[in-house]
């Protein structure tokens, strides 16, 4: 598999210029709480509806934290195959570069660390009506928990690349995605949770 990213640069500071149209350039970027904020929202409204419908309390929460689970298995699937594809052809590249590549040339671009709001509000509708599709009114209470693990994984994703790591048992996260950015792109490809680089033998090795 190709390396993505800049490994050679010693900071990689800076940001990149991705459109020649400012428009373009102005609604590539975005701050991290916009769409944290988007997920909650339409997480707290499918929640509230999930509550109309006849379905027991109990096996709602259950499916709340469901979704929570699924969403570490999708981020894992996404980053590992999709965000890392191969880019094979100059199609590929390009889109490779545009959904991830530019975020390992300059990791610590703020502005660039989450979608822009209207690719996020797309990506929570699709999930919807996947989620619709396979379990009828049980998404209702899927999409809550399935949203707000991806709003955690976002806000992980800002907290390692923003500040220090901690001197506690979250530094792990801190330290796992710091050799994915700057030694081997290959590994670590759980932001939020290690869990499936544990299962799928993705995990840095050691020294």
């Amino acid at each position: 598999m190709k390396k993505i990213g800049r490994l050679d640069r010693p900071d990689n500071f800076g940001s990149a210029k991705m459109f020649s149209n400012p428009l373009l350039e102005r609604i590539s970027r975005t701050h991290i709480l916009v769409p944290i904020t988007l997920f909650l929202g339409i997480s707290s409204v499918s929640f509230y509806y999930a509550l109309t419908t006849s379905i027991p309390l109990g096996l709602g929460v259950f499916f709340v934290f469901l979704g929570l689970f699924a969403f570490t298995f999708v981020e894992y699937l996404m980053h590992k195959h999709l965000f890392h594809m191969e880019p094979d052809t100059p199609l590929k590249d390009k889109v490779q570069y545009s959904m991830h590549g530019v975020h390992h040339d300059y990791p610590k671009d703020k502005d660039r660390l989450a979608m822009p709001p209207f690719v996020s509000a797309a990506y929570a509708a699709i999930f919807y009506l996947v989620f619709h599709l396979v379990m009828g009114e049980f998404a209702l209470y899927f999409l809550p928990g399935f949203l707000l693990g991806y709003s955690l994984y976002l806000g992980v994703h800002y907290v390692v690349h923003a500040y220090q790591p901690p001197k506690n048992f979250f530094k792990v996260l801190w330290v796992n995605h710091a050799i994915h950015h700057y030694k081997d792109p290959t590994t670590s490809y759980g932001v939020s949770s290690p869990l499936w680089d544990y299962v799928f033998g993705t995990l840095p090795k050691k020294e």
